[in-house]
């Protein structure tokens, strides 16, 4: 078989990869499948849709149209892009246009089957739902009225995953879904656990929620408390770092559960006393959400702010003269305004979510490219400067997307629920509840050509198989192989190479100390380093963060259970894990034994005879093209060949 290397142009304009993801997903079609619409059309129709909404706030026409000029130009440079549903659906009068959303779940049969309903009516659109499984009586409790016996919070969570099984998220993926339970419930253990044998519950996440009373339980081996919910009753006792360690242990066999810290998330909570507490959110833990409420995302491309200025003279540190942080600021901004444009453009599935939603509007405005940016600037990832640009980044974003929503709020009035909440008074009035979201940006971030959300690259370069007459193409990260050119190292062999799952770090070709430091991939970076980074810009984000914290598949139980401690002690909101090849669940592609580190077992055995390579696959993989290559990155599996994730933002 041969082997060819595409190359991603280094420009603004979108790639070959780009194209065809925005073709099989984004672009309108007519009733017989053709395509209506280009690119630049499908961001003129969403800066267009969402910059009308200027009008009902008493907005010249000619002031509408230079923003919606301003929207379209951000889009199109890739500077900022929207969650998915908002550039599916924006502009034509149909579907939702926001990606996150949590559902009451009710201790009753009406409101069990009231949240399936809402459920599917929110999925149909393309949004992804969480649900609090902690009201939920315990298995066996007596139920007065039927004089029957409870089933149990997790055969109600089985009975959502069937309904969302059901759903076709805007004709263009399955539902999905996450579930989160208190550490306090009875049926922990059982929570724990349940997905185990994979397949058992399909389309969601499941996360425990904690806080650091019972963390402090666990660090001194404490037992604790658990609560019957529905009469709020003690059920007995568990200590706490057996709980923990089973925690761990399904997190270092399959990646679940997460963990969210539920005290840590109710600190940017500012309206607990009209509308209680957050103990859930979007599916992929980036978004607390209280019960029907909905926020919109959208991601800034870092990559695209790299100034390679003159340097000379130059008395502070390099990087931050390499950054346009004039032209950061502006996007900032626009894109907070877009943000809350996109709530009163919105759909809404139930009048409760519209209603909820607009009275806190909140956003969710995160960056998306941190890696490339880095690799721009030539700083390690895994480095104490590296958490100092994204510290001072994130500091900015925030400081510019909190003015804006102040500045929106002197002209809009104050998010509904202001006068309920604690926020100061005789201050000036935010729009908007809260305003910045970091999220896994899967599929988005392909379109933008860059890296995913704050993680560090995956891979430097990955192989397409059978393709154009039976050739394989190798995909190669645009920077690296600019470099590998620039600086003499390119060779087919080295791709070839990388692309069968070979180490930079490692490799048999001679590649200069500053490109291994510089180019640095996931499986690279120790798991203190990724949850350092994530607590850096957690410093700075009022919601949560998606991130993957990856391991390799030799890492031990007391790797995670580190992982986990450090992630509660930096004050993160929430932690998932990934250690490579732990899941069973696989497809087969052609390749060679180079990759074969890190399969489990099963996958081994099913490639002994044939020399096909097995990587991890979704669950929802319907969708996905025939030979994905699945990564793991902010807590969604995305094939990097199509864009296809079960994540509703990717």
């Amino acid at each position: 078989m041969t082997s060819t290397t595409i190359s991603t142009p280094l420009t603004k304009g979108l790639s070959d990869q780009a194209e065809t993801i925005l073709k099989h997903r984004y672009l309108l079609k007519d009733d017989k499948g053709s395509l209506v619409e280009d690119s630049a059309s499908l961001f003129r129709r969403v800066a267009k849709a969402i910059a009308s909404i200027e009008t009902t706030y008493y907005t010249l026409e000619v002031e509408t149209e230079l923003i919606e000029k301003d929207f379209f130009e951000m889009l199109s440079n890739l500077e900022f892009i929207p969650n998915s549903p908002t550039l599916m659906n924006a502009g034509t009068e149909q579907g939702t246009l926001s990606a996150c959303f949590v559902l009451p779940l009710e201790d009753s049969m009406e409101g069990i089957m009231k949240a399936a309903t809402d459920s599917a009516m929110v999925q149909k659109f393309g949004g992804g739902t969480g649900f609090s499984l902690s009201k939920i009586r315990p298995k066996g409790s007596k139920i007065k009225t039927t004089h029957g016996i409870a089933c149990g919070p997790i055969e109600v969570l089985k009975t959502l995953s069937r309904v969302s099984s059901m759903i076709t998220q805007g004709g263009k993926r399955d539902g999905a879904n996450m579930a989160v339970m208190s550490v306090y419930h009875p049926d922990i253990l059982e929570f724990i656990s349940c997905k185990s044998t994979e397949g058992d519950i399909h389309n969601f996440n499941i996360s425990v929620g904690v806080d650091s009373y019972w963390m402090d339980c666990v660090v001194n081996g404490l037992d604790y408390t658990l609560i019957n919910p529905h009469d709020n009753t003690v059920a007995g006792k568990l200590n706490a770092k057996d709980v923990f360690n089973k925690i761990v242990k399904g997190a270092w066999k399959n990646g679940e559960p997460g963990m969210i810290f539920l005290d840590q998330v109710n600190t940017d909570n500012h309206v607990t006393q009209t509308y209680g507490e957050m103990i859930a959110t979007n599916p992929c833990g980036e978004q607390p959400l209280l019960g029907n409420e909905s926020c919109n995302l959208g991601s800034i491309n870092l990559a695209q702010f790299y100034s390679n200025k003159d340097l000379q003279l130059v008395e502070e540190p390099v990087w931050k003269v390499q950054i346009n942080w004039e032209r950061l600021q502006k996007v900032t901004r626009l894109s907070t305004r877009f943000l809350d444009n996109v709530i009163d453009a919105n759909h809404y599935a139930t009048s409760d979510i519209e209603q909820m939603t607009k009275a806190t509007r909140k956003i969710g405005l995160g960056v998306m490219g941190f890696a490339d940016l880095l690799i721009q600037l030539r700083i390690p990832y895994d480095s104490e400067t590296a958490r100092e640009v994204g510290n001072e980044i994130m500091s900015k974003i925030k400081e510019w997307a909190d003015d804006e929503s102040l500045e929106l709020g002197a002209e809009r009035g104050a998010f509904p629920a202001w006068e309920d909440s604690t926020f100061d008074k005789n201050s000036e009035l935010y729009r908007n509840h809260c305003r910045l979201t970091v999220a896994p940006t899967g599929t988005i971030s392909m379109l933008a050509d860059c890296s995913s959300g704050i993680e560090p690259t995956f891979a430097l370069a990955w192989k397409k198989q059978n393709i154009l007459e039976g050739k394989s193409f190798n995909y190669v990260n645009k920077y690296f192989e600019a470099d590998a050119k620039e600086h003499g190292f390119y060779s087919q062999g080295l791709m070839d190479y990388l692309a069968n799952g070979g180490s930079l770090q490692e490799s048999p070709y001679d590649i200069p100390v500053w490109v291994k430091n510089v180019y640095t991939t996931s499986p690279d970076i120790s798991p203190k380093d990724h949850v350092l980074m994530q607590a850096t810009f957690q410093k700075h984000v009022d919601s949560g963060i998606s991130k993957t914290i990856n391991f390799a598949n030799e890492a031990t139980t007391e790797d995670v259970k580190e992982a986990y401690m450090l992630a509660w002690e930096t004050k993160c909101k929430g932690i998932t894990v990934y250690r490579a090849g732990s899941r069973e669940k696989e497809v087969l592609v052609k390749g060679t034994e180079d990759v074969q580190m890190g399969l489990t077992d099963k996958a081994l055995a099913a490639i002994k005879e044939n020399e096909d390579i097995v990587y991890n696959i979704l669950d929802n993989s319907g969708d996905c093209c025939d030979n994905p290559y699945i990564v793991m990155e902010s807590g969604c599996e995305t094939c990097k060949a199509c864009g296809f994730s079960a994540c509703v933002i990717a």
